[in-house]
């Protein structure tokens, strides 16, 4: 609906009030110029009749119809009005317009009967005879008290209407012009108290819109009439309170938005009807959505999982605290520890609901690699123990006393004991590179890699020959990094001794430097048998064997991909491998430009 300014709606409706006054006015003046015009129109009638009784009554009394007739008429021509009498019987004895012998009875007319009860009346109705409206007034002519006719003066009700439209007319004009002025006048004064009424209101107004745009500095004077400046003094309290309750909101809000922002943990808001009212980054990064597109739309719309959907549903409708995990599919899956209670408002009633979002994905990861690390560990080491055990009670069962089985009783012994030390020196190690790691790191200096790479070349170079695989080294081995370079060559050691263990005979192996985003690649590469992509991650764990049987056969601990993990990691930088079945394995330690 078009919305209109005050002043046009209080300068019409005053200008408006006084036309209608003066519209009034002139309706009640014009009425009573007609009601009294008609009165005189009767008083006129009246007396004429009253003089033509007096010269009718000769004739009455004669009974001469023929000259009564003959000066009513006369009358009627003189008078320019109709006259009419009529017997006592309400027969028409004479008139001045037409023929008495054509006319019917007259008893009935509401004036003669009012006149034959010697009563004076007058009234308005159409007549049958002269087919138009006309005014009537009838009088009793008496003789001894007695009725003995009926004198009825007419004009046509037109000709009595002619009269007061002349008078109403003028008056009319005058009305009209002084109605004009007053109007003019009043349209003047009226806009003058319009505006007086509307400024002030307008100044309210746009003092307000400075509230809304949140200028709570500007003041709005309290001047004019008393009711307005009242109206501003309090619309000035309240934009200052306004303004100290916002500050507080906006503390509030920042001191909470900066709380959700350093939260680990997801927050999500939702109301009664499921609809987020609000989430953190970190929900947002746990649920992979965006917060602009979230917010206002159902947790269902925006997250895929049903079990989110059931304890969310649970939370707003039990009351009670609620728990649970769920798994979110995806490129990485990931699993999720579900916290929800009520959310309520001010008055105590529920408003909705707090969903809180855990990643448990790494600690859940953590707790299977623990798992596996300690059956693996055990599967290891009884592996050596139980052989050696066996081989030991071998002996006292009688072994002993045939040398040729006894010397190879005691040379298997003497392997698994030596891998028994190997797994226990590899433990040691790893050992120690998490507590460097967890403390201040290993010491590094920059230095050129090609010296760590050379070495490491050179104490692989007698078993390459034995099983017929050639060693590479290529790549720029001037590059420099910060190393350590007795746990580089180490790692170095393990990669290359793997890939001569899986390569196959007469292959290559290449072992070399080169630059990188990060700094600086060292990368050791073979053409075994590869691996599946759904192991490069897991073949980084401690005693993680793709192939245990084989593996363990080859003489390996399980432990030396994370020996070299932790050896990247002790230098602040990392390990990865690019392998596929078939195509052989590159395996890189990616070191930082600076440690």
């Amino acid at each position: 609906m078009r919305q209109r300014r005050m002043l046009w709606q209080l300068f019409p409706s005053f200008v408006l009030v006084v036309a209608l006054a003066a519209g009034g006015v002139y309706l009640y003046t014009r009425q009573a110029y007609r009601t009294a015009h008609y009165h005189e129109a009767v008083h006129d009638l009246e007396m004429r009749a009253r003089l033509a009784e007096r010269v009718i009554t000769p004739y009455l009394d004669a009974h001469d119809n023929d000259a009564l007739d003959s000066l009513v008429v006369a009358l009627g021509r003189a008078g320019r009005t109709r006259f009419t009498v009529v017997g006592a019987d309400g027969r028409v004895l004479a008139d001045s317009e037409e023929d008495p012998k054509h006319m019917e009875q007259h008893r009935f007319r509401p004036e003669i009967a009012a006149a034959l009860r010697g009563e004076m009346m007058a009234s308005r109705r159409y007549s049958s005879t002269l087919q138009r409206h006309m005014l009537y007034t009838a009088v009793p002519v008496l003789a001894d008290d007695r009725v003995v006719g009926v004198v009825r003066t007419a004009i046509p009700e037109d000709a009595a209407e002619g009269g007061i439209g002349t008078v109403t007319g003028t008056l009319a004009g005058d009305v009209v012009v002084g109605g004009l002025l007053l109007v003019l006048l009043a349209a003047v004064i009226s806009r003058l108290v319009a505006r007086s009424v509307v400024r002030p209101i307008g100044d309210l107004r746009a003092g307000a819109d400075r509230f809304a745009r949140g200028e709570f500095d500007y003041a709005l004077p309290a001047a004019g009439h008393q009711e307005i400046a009242g109206l501003a003094q309090a619309m000035n309290e309240m934009a200052a309170q306004l303004h100290e309750r916002m500050e507080a909101i906006g503390r509030r809000r920042n001191e909470q938005e900066a709380i959700l922002a350093a939260m680990v943990e997801g927050v999500l808001a939702v109301d009664t009807s499921e609809r987020i009212l609000t989430l953190n980054a970190a929900a947002a990064r746990l649920l992979r959505i965006r917060p602009e597109e979230a917010v206002g739309r159902s947790v269902p719309e925006v997250v895929r999982n049903s079990e989110l959907h059931r304890l969310v549903s649970e939370t707003l409708h039990s009351g009670a605290p609620v728990e649970g995990t769920i798994e979110l599919a995806g490129d990485d899956e990931r699993q999720l520890q579900v916290h929800g209670t009520t959310l309520r408002d001010g008055s105590g009633n529920a408003a909705g609901g707090v969903i809180v979002l855990n990643d448990i994905t790494r600690l859940r990861r953590l707790e299977n690699i623990r798992t596996d690390f300690v059956a693996n560990v055990s599967h290891e080491l009884r592996t050596p123990v139980t052989s050696i055990k066996g081989f030991l009670e071998t002996l006292l069962d009688g072994a002993m006393d045939r040398p040729e089985d006894a010397r190879r009783f005691l040379e298997i012994i003497k392997r698994q004991a030596d891998q028994l030390n190997n797994i226990i020196e590899d433990l040691l190690a790893l050992s120690r590179l998490e507590q460097e790691r967890d403390g201040e790191g290993c010491e590094v200096t920059r230095r050129p890699v090609g010296g760590v790479l050379r070495s490491a070349v050179q104490s692989c170079e007698s078993r390459a020959r034995e099983k017929g695989i050639a060693l590479l080294c290529e790549g720029d081995l001037d590059l420099v990094a910060p190393i350590n370079p007795s746990l580089l060559e180490q790692a170095l050691v393990n990669l290359l001794s793997n890939a001569i263990t899986y390569g196959p005979a007469g292959s290559t192996v290449r072992a070399g430097a080169r630059r990188s985003v990060e700094g600086v690649e060292l990368f050791v590469a073979d053409e075994g048998p590869g691996i599946e992509p759904r192991y490069h991650e897991r073949i980084f764990e401690r005693f993680y064997r793709i192939d245990k049987a084989r593996s363990r056969d080859q003489g390996g601990t399980g432990l030396g991909l994370a020996i070299v993990k932790h050896i990247a990691r002790a230098h602040k930088g990392r390990v990865t491998v690019r392998s596929a079945v078939g195509q052989g394995s590159t395996f890189s330690i990616h070191l930082p430009h600076s440690a």
